[in-house]
């Protein structure tokens, strides 16, 4: 039995939406990157789904190098957010204005 390629893209669908809603809502910025972290997953879920569906494992072989970028991007961001703690002891995204004039 095998399973419709529209099934993974609804469920790619749902989660990439939940993690875009994520980062437009939640002001925390561990809750952000979690949510980063959902909308690279729900990509991934296509990579394979469509990697299957083609007979192709280039996508498959994408999914690796994704996970990669997303290991890195956790590493530098909880580098970065333990910074930004230990200078305004808070997480909070509003509270942050240093990009601004």
């Amino acid at each position: 039995m095998t399973i419709p390629i529209t099934y993974y893209l609804v469920l790619s669908a749902i989660v990439f939406l939940t993690g875009l809603v994520g980062v437009l809502i939640r002001r925390n910025i561990i809750a952000i990157l979690l949510s980063v972290e959902l909308m690279l997953n729900a990509t991934n879920i296509n990579f394979v789904a469509f990697s299957e569906h083609l007979r192709d494992l280039g996508g498959q072989v994408f999914v690796f190098f994704a996970l990669t970028v997303a290991a890195a991007e956790v590493a530098v961001g909880l580098a970065i957010i333990i910074a930004l703690h230990r200078s305004k002891d808070t997480i909070n995204v509003e509270q942050f204005n240093l990009l601004k004039w």
